[in-house]
């Protein structure tokens, strides 16, 4: 088979992937973007990804000027506030709640929530609209050989495609990663997530709600409404034995016991989607770069899913990686502009790690004393005015 040629190969199609080809795609770049997976973009499809994705407002910023974001805004759901509930006392009943509102620091909501096979659908399109896109699903990435002025990457389907840079956005188990020889420091936390959606006869208010006791915390993430009723999205961690019985119960047995761990704050809620588990893990890679070859999303930084900063760091990624190439287009690649994102994007990404390993380690805590200690330390944050003002802006993205 004939070598291809582009500027860029985007090893990974999942939404990080997909994301980072329309933003350097619309930006003037010929991208060639692989996976070997085709992407499920319908709710009801084998294989889709009932996880819900909150893009916080640099988020938005990224992804209008990739030309997606006039698509997604029809199926956003606002997210104006954020509400944490304590309840680790002796029953599942709210002990403390406190609310986080934008409105205290913007004049937009913190963010919006989209169901992930929504968000690939519509990168997709966006895609399919850019000449110089090409996107290549059920094809993956074997072998990665570098130069100082070139890379050569090896498909599965037997073609090679020379480049100038390898972006990985190719997941916690990054190939790319691998052939570059790039090491990674992994945390396991026993902990495993449900994700599912879910109805309920009390509206949301669009008031994303994060339940805290014991193993991690059940978060409900609004969603636009389904079948006429009130939805949301639901992460819920917990030990990992625990999750996966409940990822085995009947739907009957299941919906009794997520309506008991809601606290009932919506009503009973009724499973509106299949259930998808994962494991927990925190992970950072030694380093961001490797010889043409730039690391983002889950290739570079893995979180647990608490404060939407997942996906939006890996967007802030994308950002950082873009601005740099325009800035300097004839040193796409060198290692100038690589040496450039690594120092600009290694501080941010092992603070947010850090902290959100240690607000999930917080949320584990099963002792009453250690809960007591959370609720304690809550109200503590909250009535800091100037301190919980920073928290906002931090969960924001918008200052580290």
């Amino acid at each position: 088979m004939a070598d291809q040629t582009c500027d860029i190969l985007i090893s990974g199609g999942g939404i990080a992937g997909l994301a980072a080809a329309a933003a350097f795609g619309t930006a003037g770049f010929d991208v060639i973007c692989v996976d070997p997976a085709p992407p499920v973009t319908e709710r009801e499809a084998d294989g889709a990804d009932m996880r819900s994705t909150a893009m916080l407002q640099p988020a938005r910023a990224v992804l209008e000027a990739a030309g997606i974001w006039d698509h997604l805004a029809p199926h956003a759901a606002p997210l104006q506030i954020m509400r944490i509930v304590d309840a680790g006392g002796a029953d599942p009943e709210p002990r403390i709640v406190k609310d986080f509102d934008a409105a205290d620091i913007s004049d937009q909501p913190f963010g919006w929530n989209f169901p992930n096979y929504v968000l690939r659908r519509e990168m997709l399109a966006r895609l399919d609209a850019l000449p110089n896109v090409d996107f290549c699903a059920g094809t993956g990435t074997s072998s990665l050989f570098t130069r100082s002025l070139s890379a050569r990457v090896g498909l599965s389907d037997g073609s090679r495609v020379n480049t100038k840079l390898v972006i990985a956005a190719d997941g916690r188990g990054s190939p790319m990663r691998t052939a570059a020889g790039i090491d990674v420091k992994t945390k396991r936390y026993g902990q495993k997530a449900l994700a599912f959606a879910v109805t309920h006869p009390i509206p949301h208010d669009n008031v994303s709600t994060e339940v805290h006791r014991t193993g991690g915390p059940f978060t409900l993430v609004p969603l636009p409404d389904f079948n006429g009723m009130p939805s949301s999205a639901i992460v819920w961690m917990d030990d990992g034995p625990l999750s996966q019985a409940r990822f085995e119960m009947d739907v009957d047995a299941f919906e009794a016991e997520m309506s008991t761990r809601s606290c009932h704050l919506f009503g009973p809620l009724t499973l509106a989607s299949r259930r998808t588990i994962w494991p927990i893990i925190s992970q950072t890679a030694e380093r961001m770069t490797g010889q043409r070859l730039a690391l983002i999303a889950e290739a570079a930084h893995v979180v647990p899913p608490i404060g939407a900063q997942g996906l939006n760091m890996s967007l802030q990624d994308t950002n950082v990686l873009l601005d740099l190439a325009q800035a300097r287009p004839d040193g796409l690649g060198d290692a100038e502009m690589l040496e450039a994102y690594n120092t600009a994007r290694m501080r941010d990404v092992k603070i947010r790690v850090t902290g959100i390993d240690l607000l999930n380690r917080a949320s584990q805590a099963t002792h009453p004393t250690l809960r007591d200690a959370r609720a304690i330390g809550l109200n503590a944050l909250y009535s800091m005015g100037p301190v919980r003002k920073t928290l906002m802006q931090m969960g924001l993205g918008v200052k580290s």
